[in-house]
């Protein structure tokens, strides 16, 4: 492997953080720095049962390098992170089709790893840099820069060779007790297999928006009771309230149950809501009017465990306004695509998220270290939902079933690698069928 790329990546990111060392304080700054090396080698293959031009068959390692600067001295402290990331391909044959030519039989089609080339084929590596300058004042922070959110209303996506990241910026405070307030703007996306920064818009608008507002908060009402809020704007597009409650119960000695309540209200807002949208191309895809956003969704999930063994039994439902929506890129174009939303249902192959839709899900975990393994863990799901509005006013159905393994090497040489297998099966009579594998080795590796 060329190890010029990598250096680089390790080059850039250190050179960011070193330009404000040596003008503050240096001593938490400095001391209180953490920096670790993610590895991920992913094996990918995505069949589409029905379509002509074959499956994607990718592979490739991933290596994103993560900074964290601790805070200057002072009432105010200051500091800054950076993360760098590098993809190189190992192999990803075949070009996705080429219009102009009518190539529209191909066996191997490229684009879930990789960026792709004018060509139609993918690029041999691509590499991107982030920086977060951050400010803190007692127990409240502001960060500018790039970000990856973990929040109900957004989620970067973590499903490929390297993070989607967003760019904007984001205040979190922890003034009162039990207490967590979030809140903050949206400028930019860079897809999870893309260097290229783009607008924001919802799946299939083509219209891109540049302002995605949020603002909520996390309460421990009680050790065991967390309630959540939040609300969230993108301009042009919608307005979405979410409300949940997760409770956990403890039955006694290795048992438990959970109960995990989400709720979602998403309306249209600015050009979506009004005629003119359908004409800028201000839509959502899938089953709507006009175009217009216009959704409930909500879900119901149980988790029971017992010692070694957690089992999840749920529902969600979907109002048949429109498909539920949460942010996306405006370009999905050479590797920009892809999305996480906060459903029970969101999985390898399909979210189950269309409108009318009403899913039912179960989810089987096994820990084998009850067995004397370990490290080693076995999971199954099967999602099936039904009464998903089509153009022709009629219902289909569609189902999933997910296979995972994991095995963490627990010592020797190899210690905390992570190997995993994913399977997924899905068939649908709304969408494309499609089986789909995964082979993953992950490993950090702690640099400070």
């Amino acid at each position: 492997m060329d190890i010029k790329p990598l250096a680089r990546m390790i080059a850039l990111s250190a050179a960011g953080v070193a330009l404000v060392a040596p003008s503050v304080a240096q001593a938490d700054f400095v001391n209180d720095t953490k920096a670790d090396l993610q590895m991920r080698n992913l094996y990918f293959n995505h069949d589409i049962r029905e379509a002509n031009k074959g499956q994607s068959e990718e592979w490739g390692q991933g290596f994103v390098l993560n900074v964290q600067s601790g805070f200057t001295e002072g009432t105010v402290g200051f500091g800054l992170d950076a993360v760098a990331m590098l993809g190189l391909r190992l192999d990803g044959g075949g070009k996705e089709t080429n219009r102009k030519a009518g190539e529209v039989d191909q066996t191997r089609v490229p684009g879930q790893l990789f960026p792709t080339k004018s060509n139609g084929k993918a690029r041999s590596e691509y590499s991107k840099l982030g920086l977060t300058a951050k400010m803190r004042v007692s127990e409240t922070e502001a960060r500018i820069g790039t970000l990856q959110p973990k929040l109900p209303i957004l989620i970067n996506n973590d499903g490929r060779l390297l993070p989607q990241m967003f760019e904007g910026g984001q205040i979190t405070s922890k003034e009162i007790d039990n207490l967590t307030l979030t809140g903050g703007l949206i400028n930019h996306a860079v897809g999870r297999s893309s260097t290229n920064r783009s607008g924001l818009a919802v799946a299939d608008g083509s219209a891109e928006s540049n302002k995605f507002w949020f603002a909520g908060g996390d309460w421990q009402a009680m050790p065991d009771l967390k309630a959540q809020y939040y609300f969230a704007k993108l301009e042009d597009y919608y307005k979405q309230n979410f409300l949940g409650l997760n409770h956990n119960w403890e039955l006694g000695e290795k048992r438990s149950l959970n109960t995990d309540l989400r709720y979602f209200r998403t309306r249209a807002t600015g050009a979506n809501d009004k005629a003119l949208g359908f004409q800028n191309k201000h839509t959502v895809g899938g089953y709507s009017k006009n175009g217009k956003i216009d959704n409930n969704t909500w879900s119901l999930a149980f988790t029971y465990k017992m010692d070694a063994h957690a089992l999840m039994l749920g529902h969600q439902r979907v109002s048949t306004g429109s498909n539920f929506v949460q942010l996306n890129q405006g370009k999905t174009g050479e590797g920009a695509g892809g999305a996480s939303l906060y459903l029970h249902t969101d999985r390898l192959a399909n979210s189950f998220s269309k409108a009318g839709e009403r899913t039912t899900f179960v989810d089987y975990t096994y820990d084998f270290a009850d067995l004397g393994v370990p490290g080693l863990k076995a999971g199954a799901a099967y999602l099936r939902g039904n009464n998903i509005q089509v153009k022709d006013k009629s219902s289909a159905k569609e189902w999933e079933r997910d296979l995972r393994l994991d095995y963490t090497v627990q010592e020797g040489t190899f210690k905390n690698v992570t190997l995993s297998y994913r399977n997924a099966t899905f068939r649908s009579g709304a969408d494309k069928n499609v089986d789909q594998n995964r082979v993953i080795v992950n490993y950090t590796l702690p640099l400070m």
